[in-house]
């Protein structure tokens, strides 16, 4: 059976690809975080919304995330996700990888909904960067 988690990353996702960012911050805590880009994080659903506009203008409006092999790692009402996550855009130049090792954790609020705490599409590769 698959993880319920993979449904709202997916959900995510296709809120991304149709640019349905009010859709989308439903799905993150009131205080979670957003990795933009190294170096520069997003805190809270205003600031979040504003990044992922920011993020849409920057590939051209054509973002498409989609996620490949994904290991969850549930302990009571916390998870972590490590997932394979492939970025597709008609802007082919980007400064960083569109095929990204990303790490996710989500909250199960007191209704049982997993939501995004730490949205960070970077993954590791933070370590090998600027100090966020």
């Amino acid at each position: 059976m698959e993880h319920e988690l993979k449904e709202v990353i997916k959900k995510c996702d296709n809120a991304i690809k149709r640019e349905d960012f009010d859709a989308l911050i439903n799905y993150y805590t009131d205080d979670a975080i957003l990795v933009v880009k190294p170096g520069m994080i997003a805190r809270g659903k205003e600031e979040i919304k504003k990044a992922f506009i920011a993020i849409a203008k920057y590939f051209n409006n054509s973002l498409v995330p989609t996620q490949g092999e994904m290991l969850i790692l549930e302990a009571g009402d916390i998870a972590l996700v490590i997932s394979q996550t492939l970025l597709d855009a008609d802007k082919k130049q980007s400064d960083y990888s569109m095929d990204r090792r990303a790490t996710y954790v989500f909250k199960k609020n007191p209704q049982g909904e997993w939501l995004c705490a730490i949205d960070n599409s970077y993954g590791t590769d933070l370590i090998n960067e600027k100090s966020v």
